[in-house]
């Protein structure tokens, strides 16, 4: 175990004093587990690293969907997207146009549906007035339109300029992108180093003392192999799956002191050269808390809000209209038998979808206020957020009009309890130019019992295809749905999904376009990991530039000397050439764990069983 900080005073982190697998409330099983006195007495949240994906009832798993209720779920989606839609939703000439146009556009949209979705939507409506956020899909996924108003918005892209207005050759185009994606803060770059990077533990570093503490403190040591596995076993089939951590990096969140929504340093984020975004940044995370707190509430008692529960399998009048109007037995010998039963079995293949009785979805209730629900400031406000910062644009010019979009994916490195422990995210579209719509696509893994323990005909799968969208012996995932990622909102989800960034275009192929993105990552708030409150910083340029300045350690040398005595400054600080070469390889190894993750995502299969 790496067991650096002995001093019982000092705080310990996973990766530092602590196990790197580290759980605040260690699982062998849910019924007996009891909180790690070193933790803060409550589990963490489910997230889709976490390594019971490998099992079909794992606890990040969540319930099957109809088709029907997806389909109610993108019309929900749909109208929260047009103009005035909180008061459109109390006109009934405009509600009963909306009702035509969902019934013309998909033939399954029953009346119903409509009816339970348009009560739906003024309950949204309701709670849309009180609190600006829409939740969507189950999860939640939560957007929001009002989030942040129009002058902290222009506050944001007026104190972006500084770090897109740089040479070319100091710009930091994305490694892979093809000089489409520039970063401007990135958390790959400069991550923390096992046996490299530094820790300052006997005191929390405000924004000077980040800067100024560079090159001092302890060296925080590899964590021991040992500390890569899991700390709980999944019984299924009696085996065990190995949970990897990076024995090499970890994103580097910073401290947020939620109380005043103050920020110690951001990586890679110089705070005495960029203050007016660190004032922006400050006020956009207050404005976001509420909708995390949107987002992780139904992820404490898992509980999601079910349009639609199938019941059991019924084929309705498929037998009468089997004998009134099926094939008829023709002859007495073998072979007509054999050719009666290929007849009768391939009519029934054709006709089941036709009398399939398809759920409908019950009557709309108001979800119950839920009994603890969470709430960021009231429940961590004594010890503040953790949260990953990223600022990215994505460039498109006539010859490169196109982006391609991403891949699926969670936030975090590793399958497992990640060594950033990421349980939400939050995207801030807040610039887009000259780009065609683009969406953020959700998928969910779920629990395959609902399915299998259905009672149904040998050969028979029809079914789930036509109630669930899903074939026998595919991967058990469903596709939730995707929201625009228009300019001005926000979105916040759960790492309980993966997403997908869609592709997009120029939309006049003849001039340049953008699309600009602040990320939020939110450090799980029950486990406390090693951040910048607690790292100096890492770059040899911040390190140097108050040592070179008039008054620096190093004014009395000539110009010459102070450059060379920089210069051939060994190990640490980082120089930018040596953390490119860092990131690299973080990169690769993030890449083997992303393959890894969707494996796990995928492994479980729909399967019903030959009988």
């Amino acid at each position: 175990m790496t067991e650096s900080n002995t001093d019982p005073t000092l705080p310990v982190f996973p990766g530092y004093g602590l196990p790197l697998d580290f759980d605040p409330w260690p699982r062998p099983s849910w019924r007996n587990a009891r909180p790690d006195p070193r933790g803060e007495g409550r589990r963490l949240f489910p997230t889709a690293l976490d390594d019971s994906i490998s099992d079909s009832c794992g606890e990040c798993r969540m319930p099957m969907i109809t088709a029907r209720e997806t389909a109610m779920l993108a019309f929900l989606n749909q109208v929260t997207d047009k103009e005035d839609w909180v008061n459109k939703v109390t006109q009934e000439y405009i509600t009963e146009k909306w009702r035509e146009e969902i019934k013309q556009q998909n033939n399954d949209f029953t009346d119903k549906m409509v009816d339970y979705c348009l009560e739906e939507l003024k309950y949204k409506a309701e709670v849309y007035k009180k609190t600006g956020v829409v939740s969507l899909f189950h999860g939640d996924v939560v957007k929001s339109d009002a989030a942040i108003p129009n002058d902290l918005q222009a506050a944001l892209k007026a104190a972006v300029v500084p770090l897109e207005n740089v040479p070319d050759d100091k710009k930091d185009w994305h490694p892979g992108s093809d000089d489409m994606v520039l970063d401007l803060v990135h958390p790959s770059l400069y991550p923390l180093i096992y046996g490299l990077s530094r820790i300052i533990t006997r005191e929390k570093l405000d924004l000077a003392a980040g800067i100024s503490s560079s090159g001092t403190g302890d060296i925080i040591p590899v964590p021991g192999q040992g500390e890569t596995g899991c700390n709980y076993r999944i019984d299924r089939w009696d085996r065990n799956i190995t949970a990897a951590f990076s024995r090499r990096y970890q994103w580097l969140p910073c401290d947020v002191d939620i109380a005043e929504d103050t920020p110690n340093y951001v990586n890679n984020l110089h705070p005495r050269h960029h203050s007016a975004l660190y004032n922006a940044l400050e006020r956009i995370i207050g404005k976001i808390v509420p909708l995390w707190n949107a987002t992780l509430t139904p992820l404490r008692e898992f509980d999601f809000n079910r349009r639609i529960q199938y019941g059991e399998l019924d084929y309705g009048d498929l037998e009468d209209a089997l004998e009134k109007d099926g094939p008829r037995k023709e002859g007495s010998d073998d072979e007509d038998y054999d050719d009666y039963w290929d007849q009768r079995y391939e009519w029934m293949k054709a006709n089941r979808p036709l009398f399939l009785v398809r759920p409908e979805p019950y009557d709309f209730e108001a979800p119950a206020s839920p009994e603890d629900p969470v709430d960021l400031k009231k429940d961590y406000g004594h010890r503040g957020l953790q949260i990953i910062i990223k600022l990215a644009n994505i460039h498109l010019t006539p010859e490169k009009p196109e982006y391609k979009g991403g891949s699926w994916h969670v936030e975090g490195k590793m399958i497992s309890l990640t060594n950033e422990h990421i349980c939400a995210s939050a995207i801030y579209y807040y610039d887009n130019e000259n780009i065609t719509p683009s969406y953020l696509a959700f998928r969910q893994a779920v629990h395959t019992a609902e399915a299998e323990e259905q009672r149904y005909e040998q050969g028979d799968s029809i079914w789930l295809q036509e109630i669930y969208g899903m074939k026998n012996w595919s991967a058990a995932v469903q596709n939730a749905g995707s929201i625009e990622t228009r300019e001005g909102r926000v979105i916040t989800f759960p790492n309980i999904l993966q997403h997908q960034v869609q592709p997009f275009r120029l939309a006049d192929p003849e001039k340049a376009g953008h699309r600009k993105i602040l990320a939020l990552f939110l450090v799980d708030p029950n486990v406390r990991v090693i951040s910048t409150a607690h790292v100096p910083c890492q770059q040899k340029e911040w390190w140097a530039d108050p040592m070179l300045r008039s008054d620096g350690p190093l004014s009395r040398l000539p110009a010459e000397l102070r450059s060379l005595v920089i210069h051939n400054s060994k190990d640490f600080p980082i120089s930018i050439d040596e953390a490119k070469e860092f990131r690299k390889e973080l990169m690769e190894e993030r890449k083997k764990y992303e393959l890894a993750s969707n494996g796990h995502f995928e492994e479980i299969e729909i399967s019903l069983c030959e009988h």
